[in-house]
């Protein structure tokens, strides 16, 4: 049902969108038995649902029988507010820019933070990553997948110095270890004019440092260490 409210359904809306698709074609008797909804709460919902085209209905015997739409109008609906949005994002995007080459550090925290410094980093060529924590995997459990894969897409290779042999077969990447003895939660991200540093914790915190000559000694530091790891 969590899935159902990040698409916008309210929570009664996705109580009784469930309830149907569990149920089949049903009267708004037996969607209020299923869902625990006072019936005239269900008549309100099944309205906007309706209007959303997530719900249709037949007549049968002269009553209204409520069927869930195909799920797939979910996805549609999603399309429909980007589309609606984008106009928006594009003029956001273009103060963004504008702005954008004044920041020097940013603070990152939890995961959806976190996302937003992996996301920046599919803008870069290539990405050195020093001391790759396997946390990391247990913290953004799926998000990796697709960010990996994103990588593939867009041809950015990685090269990986990790302590942990749990590390491995990722794609696009080439992977070398130190000894298990120099793991720790932190790790460093080096791509383009900037330097990631990374806590991997219960509640993750990055710094992203845009500075070329930082970023150009910490990619030194990575290039030397990459010799010594095996």
């Amino acid at each position: 049902m969590e899935e159902l409210k990040q698409a916008g359904l309210t929570d009664n809306e996705s109580k009784v969108y469930l309830a149907l698709i569990d149920l089949g074609p049903s009267m708004a008797g037996q969607i209020s038995r299923k869902t625990g909804l006072h019936r005239r709460t269900v008549y309100d919902v099944i309205e906007m649902l309706i209007k959303k085209g997530l719900i249709g209905y037949i007549l049968k015997n002269n009553r209204k029988l409520f069927q869930a739409s195909n799920p797939q109008r979910i996805i549609e609906m999603i399309k429909e507010k980007e589309n609606m949005l984008m106009p928006f994002i594009d003029k956001l995007g273009e103060k963004f820019v504008l702005t954008k080459e004044k920041e020097e550090t940013n603070f990152y925290k939890g995961k959806e933070g976190l996302k937003n410094v992996f996301e920046d980093q599919l803008n870069s060529n290539e990405i050195l990553i020093l001391g790759a924590s396997a946390k990391a995997y247990d913290i953004l459990q799926f998000y990796f997948k697709w960010y990996d894969k994103a990588r593939k897409k867009n041809k950015i290779k990685a090269r990986i110095i990790a302590s942990d042999k749990k590390i491995k077969n990722i794609l696009f990447s080439e992977i070398r270890y130190l000894p298990e003895k120099y793991a720790n939660p932190v790790s460093v991200n080096i791509y383009g004019d900037k330097t990631a540093i990374i806590l991997w914790a219960s509640e993750p915190l990055a710094i992203v440092i845009k500075n070329k000559e930082i970023t150009e000694g910490y990619r030194k530091y990575f290039e030397l260490m990459w010799k010594i790891a095996k």
